[in-house]
């Protein structure tokens, strides 16, 4: 199947991917007053895990940028999404501060694969004088993320519950995978 405009697909994916990839990052602390209820957890625990995400993100960066040179952008993808999408799933289940700030960890480290991969998967598929214009198409799925996160975690926190929203919410990832290996080709 040939797909007209594939580059102009490809960079609206990324974009969507990076949507998603704020969802994912924003549920913790947009239900952070339920959950810190629900297994007694405090400031001082949301400061410590806050911490071992961002630590995990600027580590992340540098190794999943490798990880998509060694492997491709459209594997890279796929690797990078399914880690995070397991590790936000998996919240559902966490019952410690250790438990979810290993869980954190594991988002940060998945996520950041998201920017070395949509850089490299825009010079793959544009040429130079459009490269900046396709840049902008990605990094405008971070502004979508953050705008549509808040709204679209809470109103499925007050339907599902927090454990279900991160269960839900996971699955966009894995969602998002399946129509990325069928359309990305190399």
């Amino acid at each position: 199947m040939k797909i007209k405009n594939l580059r102009w697909t490809i960079v609206s994916m990324v974009a969507l991917a990076t949507v998603i990839n704020y969802i994912d990052r924003n549920a913790l602390a947009v239900m952070w007053p339920e959950i810190s209820e629900d297994l007694g957890m405090n400031k001082e625990d949301y400061a410590l895990i806050l911490s071992v995400f961002m630590v995990s993100y600027a580590l992340g960066q540098a190794v999943m940028g490798k990880v998509f040179d060694v492997i491709g952008t459209r594997l890279g993808f796929v690797i990078s999404i399914v880690i995070w999408s397991i590790s936000i799933g998996l919240h559902a289940i966490v019952r410690s501060v250790s438990g979810l700030a290993v869980l954190r960890a594991t988002l940060g480290f998945g996520e950041a694969g998201n920017w070395p991969g949509a850089t490299k998967a825009n010079a793959e598929w544009f040429p130079v004088n459009e490269r900046a214009l396709a840049q902008g198409i990605f990094n405008s799925g971070a502004a979508i993320g953050a705008i549509v996160s808040a709204p679209l975690i809470a109103f499925l926190y007050l339907s599902f519950g927090w454990q279900m929203t991160f269960v839900l919410i996971a699955l966009l990832g894995i969602v998002w995978v399946v129509p990325w290996v069928f359309i990305y080709k190399s």
